[in-house]
């Protein structure tokens, strides 16, 4: 495809989502409710489809030499696709938040004023490996009232357009717009610059990747842009904390899925307990292949784990690994740990063990993450386990949203006013 036919195409896109926003944003919650549940269907039905599709994808990035966790976060199962429309259903059965007026006020003089709840407009999304995503965007995006475009990595190129016609098909049943959900189905790169570019259409970008692809959007990108920047969450371990709970944490924050980008990658443990502790985690954690990167007052207390454990290197700090590798660091107060987190944290998710309430209290005000968490894991982090239903990502950066970001956060507000024939003196 010559860059100017690629130019035309993604203009054509923008322009096709723009007109479908305007619908989409006056449809009927019943419409909207039906389309979801019809792609609950479709999920199900062709479920054979979507795994063949995938399976190509999967068998053409080990022949590239995918990494391991790249490779998991690639790869459906009947499970993540039973999930996918379990989300479906989920999201259809919630209220609809287009045109409700959350706030409502009476000026002196009698002017009624108000907040309404409205669709953010056009979405583009720009992400990688995960052909679930294809489904959660979209349908959190349809219950919005938003349009969508999605650009999936190259390696889902398969599996997202698979996805995409079964969207297609779901969105028709219900008389609504297809061009209300786009999947770019070019994987030329040169496709993402031009998609960056389209701010006379599109309202809102979300990058959801790795560091390199979200900063080079975020450089790109002529419209505002909603970071789902990195995960490097902390545990931070109280003096006093319940350390069977502890290690329940850091397991569970560590093991259970290296790869995705609310697991735990720095353990931080008061020196009054790290003596008893860390031979703990040594053996739980390292008898599941964990590495240590160790501190020099951890060091010699994690020697007992089965699998390696090296010196700390400054770079280990405010990593995000995405593997089976986990910082340890001992401090001596909750101050210090805080300090730590404000210095090497992403904004993403952090979280203490503890039995002191004002500790506890004082954690949640001052670390600075879209989640804190109190005794619970980091991996507590996602829309599904939050409630929304699922999640077009997680938002590092403040504004609009910062978190999570289910239906709610994909809509905004406009002032209303309601008069009988006010005139401004």
């Amino acid at each position: 495809m010559t860059s100017d036919s690629l130019a035309f195409q993604m203009e054509s896109m923008g322009q096709r989502a723009k007109r479908a926003a305007r619908t989409l944003a006056a449809a009927s919650p019943a419409a909207k409710s039906q389309a979801l549940r019809a792609l609950a269907s479709l999920l199900r039905d062709r479920q054979a489809d979507i795994l063949s599709a995938n399976a190509e994808d999967v068998k053409a990035a080990q022949a590239a030499h995918m990494d391991a966790p790249r490779l998991d976060r690639l790869t459906l199962t009947p499970r993540i696709i039973e999930d996918m429309a379990a989300a479906c259903l989920h999201v259809a059965a919630m209220p609809d938040e287009v045109g409700v007026v959350e706030e409502q006020w009476q000026r002196p003089n009698g002017l009624m004023v108000g907040k309404m709840r409205i669709p953010l407009g056009v979405i583009a999304m720009i992400f990688e490996s995960r052909p679930n995503v294809t489904i959660d965007a979209a349908i959190l995006c349809l219950k919005a009232g938003d349009a969508v475009i999605l650009r999936g990595g190259s390696e889902a190129i398969r599996s997202n357009l698979a996805l995409a016609g079964l969207l297609h098909e779901a969105l028709e049943s219900a008389g609504l717009p297809v061009d209300a959900v786009q999947v770019v189905e070019t994987t030329d790169r040169a496709a993402v610059s031009l998609l960056c570019k389209l701010d006379k259409y599109v309202d809102v970008m979300i990058p959801r990747g790795g560091e390199s692809l979200v900063r080079a959007v975020c450089e790109a990108a002529t419209m505002p842009v909603l970071k789902h920047y990195m995960g490097v969450c902390h545990l931070y371990v109280d003096e006093g904390a319940d350390l069977g709970m502890a290690l329940r944490l850091a397991h569970n924050g560590k093991v259970q899925r290296p790869g995705v980008c609310n697991a735990l990658e720095c353990l931080l443990i008061h020196q009054k307990e790290a003596e008893a502790f860390l031979p703990l985690l040594a053996a739980r954690l390292g008898g599941d292949g964990v590495t240590f990167r160790a501190c020099p007052r951890s060091l010699p207390l994690l020697k007992t784990s089965p699998s390696p454990v090296v010196p700390q290197q400054p770079d280990d700090l405010g990593q995000e690994f995405h593997d089976l590798i986990l910082a340890v660091r001992v401090v001596d107060s909750l101050d210090e740990a805080l300090d730590h987190i404000a210095r090497y944290g992403s904004n993403h998710t952090e979280a203490i063990c503890t039995n002191n309430h004002a500790n506890a209290m004082r954690f949640l005000r001052e670390a600075d993450a879209s989640l804190t968490a109190v005794n619970a894991s980091t991996r507590f982090n996602d829309g599904g386990q939050l409630g929304l239903g699922a999640e077009i990502g997680i938002c590092t950066s403040k504004l609009h949203s910062y978190g999570a970001m289910g239906v709610r956060e994909l809509t905004t507000t406009k002032f209303v006013a309601l008069g009988t024939g006010q005139i401004r003196d």
